[in-house]
């Protein structure tokens, strides 16, 4: 019999020595409406210069266990310390310098990633970008929020929204200067592919970016040919002419993969098989169908012929 369990959500904080991970997580313990009764798990990861002041916590029921070392951080480790105090919420302050891997590989099934928050010094950010780029690419991709705190009063934000937006378009990012006042960005970024061309081609990077947005406002492409990579996904509730054809698309993190595909209807049967990648092209309606339950994007195929797997077979938003 499979195992059953509790769901516990899990709140990791990213960033650098001195970004100010450990003060926001402090006020987010000071503050009551955090806490509903359980149990909660602060697994700090990195020593900086703030302390955490236990005394201030809204709870009693917060127990900090310090991890000094990366190679310490194992699933055994932590689904040990799941079970010795059967913590009902758990928050991470990672250390700036070890890779995310080692956290994702390890944390327990039960710990359901709830929120992944970056926070930056924004006084020193760009040199970090600049000298330590592989490790400002990793944490700002699995992001849901990306702070910069110390942020200059009336200073230019376009340096900083590039770099986030050139990793990921779905995050949010927020300024917040040294007197605590916050400012979102609103900046609105230009689709990364031509709406109005003849074909719209979808590159294998922007097939998350495109779906969305046809979920989003699927009028604006009917009547439109369309262009890309995806995968086949045949049901046998179907006809043989017609098969669903999209990508896997990661959300947030590994366990928010889902399977997102559009209707497409051949004059033929359709000769490829399950999870077989095609290159399509095809104009886009807008119709019922019993798949969708109600109206959807239905797509005529005008091409379809055999390709080989994209470099990353999981669509991401950067």
């Amino acid at each position: 019999m499979k195992e059953t369990y509790t769901e516990v959500p899990t709140y990791v904080f990213l960033g650098f020595l001195e970004g100010g991970k450990t003060t926001f997580i402090q006020d987010t313990l000071e503050d009551k409406r955090f806490f509903d009764g359980e149990k909660t798990l602060l697994l700090v990861c990195e020593e900086g210069e703030a302390e955490y002041n236990k005394e201030r916590f809204a709870s009693k029921d917060v127990v900090i266990v310090p991890v000094e070392d990366e190679e310490t951080l194992t699933p055994e480790f932590l689904g040990d310390l799941q079970k010795k105090y059967n913590f009902g919420k758990v928050i991470v302050e990672y250390n700036g310098v070890w890779g995310i891997d080692a956290l994702f590989g390890s944390i327990p099934e039960e710990w359901a990633v709830a929120q992944i928050m970056t926070l930056f010094d924004a006084e020193t950010f760009l040199n970090y970008n600049q000298n330590m780029r592989q490790l400002v690419y990793e944490k700002i991709q699995v992001s849901d929020m990306v702070v910069f705190n110390r942020f200059q009063v009336g200073g230019d934000v376009m340096p900083f929204h590039k770099v986030v937006r050139a990793i990921s378009r779905q995050c949010e990012i927020v300024y917040e200067d040294k007197e605590g006042r916050v400012k979102m960005d609103d900046i609105i970024d230009p689709l990364p592919f031509d709406v109005n061309a003849p074909i719209v081609e979808i590159s294998d990077r922007d097939f998350a970016i495109w779906y969305a947005d046809l979920s989003d406002d699927v009028k604006k492409y009917v009547g439109k040919t369309v262009k890309f990579k995806g995968m086949v996904a045949h049901d046998r509730k179907l006809p043989q002419t017609e098969v669903a054809i999209g990508r896997y698309i990661m959300q947030c993190c590994q366990a928010d993969i889902q399977f997102y595909g559009m209707i497409s209807k051949s004059k033929t049967p359709v000769e490829f098989k399950d999870k077989d990648w095609v290159t399509v092209t095809g104009v886009i309606g807008f119709a019922y169908h019993k798949a969708y339950g109600g109206k959807g994007p239905v797509m005529e195929i005008k091409a379809l012929e055999a390709a080989e797997a994209p470099e990353e077979q999981v669509a991401t938003f950067y």
